[in-house]
């Protein structure tokens, strides 16, 4: 079904491009060529354009990648240097910024999936609450429910200011930031916080890699719809398309920084023995050496 779609799509934009070169071969004006050559360019951009948005929005929702992550980011990459292309081409000029409106957010995948692994970090984080201050590349937007990214603030809050962690503490403070008015039962909550769980580190990586694929798979939908705008010009591409990069490259930022290792503390520097301080400075001159004859 995608191979015919994409064939569909690849003889559409064929059939455009040989209506361009149709209506120019019967233009009377030869001397308009330049100004008809920019035209084909621009479709032409237009389609690489559409064509690498697509391909990065299918690769974040492969499920059979053994990596998904570094082979989304290589389909980023490549889609940044075909907008760096058509911005070297196309130079740009004063004038609107893209009035597309954007595609709302796809509903997460294995949503249940998902839920749980919020559920496990929350919990390991209450029972290991040294390890939540290792861990600020993850952010409230990461998680799928809003309950568990201001479960997850109180945790972090809790832990920077140095006070006890435990799920009664936690339990206060989502009282105290108005997360408990929705309906949350405190006994549920107390529940999920107190299960047994392994070390966060792991579970927090797994949310943020959902998150950074999520956003992958949002970008290239957000870039496609653009290039579907027949009004959009190709400055508008390029600064809609790097708007929407910019937002992947902030979580990939983030991504990089949860998979780096942490780096261990120094020892401090031991301080270097002084050297032996010299002398006062001779005042006389030294005894003339007697030479034997």
């Amino acid at each position: 079904m995608l191979e015919s779609a994409r064939q569909h799509l690849t003889h559409t934009l064929h059939a455009l491009t040989s209506h361009l070169h149709s209506l120019i071969q019967v233009c009377p004006w030869p001397r308009h060529a330049p100004a008809y050559a920019r035209m084909i360019g621009a479709e032409h951009a237009r389609r690489l354009l559409r064509a690498a948005s697509q391909h990065l929005a299918q690769t974040a929702q492969d499920t059979s990648l053994p990596h998904p992550v570094p082979t989304t980011l290589t389909e980023a990459d490549s889609l940044a240097a075909v907008v760096d292309d058509i911005a070297a081409k196309f130079p740009p000029h004063s004038g609107s910024l893209p009035r597309t409106p954007a595609p709302l957010p796809a509903a997460p995948r294995d949503g249940e999936e998902a839920v749980d692994e919020e559920r496990l970090l929350l919990a390991a984080a209450t029972a290991h609450p040294g390890d939540v201050e290792q861990m600020r590349w993850l952010e409230v937007d990461d998680f799928t429910r809003p309950l568990h990214g201001g479960l997850w603030q109180c945790l972090t809050a809790l832990a920077r200011r140095r006070a006890p962690v435990d799920p009664v503490t936690v339990l206060w403070e989502a009282q105290q930031r108005g997360l408990l008015a929705s309906g949350t039962e405190p006994t549920q909550l107390l529940d999920l916080l107190d299960a047994p769980a392994d070390p966060p580190q792991y579970w927090g990586e797994r949310i943020l890699q959902r998150s950074l694929l999520a956003t992958a798979h949002h970008v290239g939908r957000r870039i496609e719809a653009v290039t579907d705008d027949p009004a959009t010009t190709p400055y508008q591409l390029v600064v809609g398309s790097r708007r929407a990069l910019a937002d992947l490259s902030a979580v990939r930022t983030r991504w990089h920084h949860a998979i780096s290792p942490v780096p261990t503390t120094r020892p401090a520097r031991t301080r270097a023995t002084a050297p032996p301080r010299a002398g006062p400075p001779r005042t006389t001159a030294p005894p003339a050496t007697r030479v034997s004859r």
